[in-house]
């Protein structure tokens, strides 16, 4: 196909949070979304610690979720002090180091993601303090707000065929379609997700995520 042009092209909002290995096999799906279909995605945080607070939880996940929040808190900081525009190349370089190279969630491997993004190392420390969850927690809410506290992350939202937004969960696919298969793939759940009263597809997982 040939250049999307700015009319042509649809905005799909997205939210993430960096640790969740799901997110980041759709967030793959969407670049190849953007290549294949006038689609420009515009990236957002949000948190499965703050959706997941005071909720009763196995151990193992809950110590998970413990994690969570340092990665997640930095995205924020940068999006605070650098506009909205360094989400995408972060999330990038922070899940390549996460899911695609397994290294560990501490300071030097967020550190390294940062300086690959092209912003200060120094933006680490916001794993440690409570500075920005406020922001942090409005930009959660615009999301999760769109389509209910039973799900997780992603989210997305695009505008419908009416002009309201239309947002969903999902979807969780792996391996991330690549080339037309993304494509066919957005064009079912644009349908499926502008539906009035349509509300879930699901089926049980029989693999995890694969980041080939």
């Amino acid at each position: 196909m040939g250049p999307v042009t700015a009319e042509e092209s649809k905005t799909a909002d997205f939210w993430f949070d960096p640790l969740c290995p799901w997110a980041w096999m759709t967030s793959r799906w969407m670049l190849e979304v953007e290549r294949v279909r006038p689609v420009r995605v515009r990236w957002h945080v949000m948190s499965l610690a703050v959706l997941n607070e005071g909720r009763d939880l196995p151990a193992e996940y809950r110590s998970f979720l413990d994690t969570a929040w340092g990665p997640v808190r930095v995205c924020i900081a940068a999006a605070v002090q650098h506009g909205d525009g360094v989400l995408g190349p972060l999330y990038t370089a922070l899940g390549t180091r996460f899911h695609n190279r397994a290294l560990p969630r501490d300071r030097a491997t967020i550190e390294d993601a940062l300086e690959e993004a092209g912003l200060p190392r120094a933006l680490a420390g916001a794993a440690d303090t409570e500075e920005y969850d406020d922001v942090l927690r409005a930009s959660h809410k615009q999301g999760i707000t769109l389509v209910g506290e039973d799900v997780g992350t992603p989210v997305i939202a695009v505008p419908g065929p009416d002009g309201e937004q239309v947002a969903f969960f999902g979807p969780v696919v792996t391996p991330a379609p690549r080339g037309e298969a993304a494509g066919r793939l957005w064009d079912g759940a644009l349908l499926v997700a502008a539906t009035p009263g349509f509300y879930e597809i699901k089926r049980t997982r029989t693999a995890d995520p694969s980041f080939d």
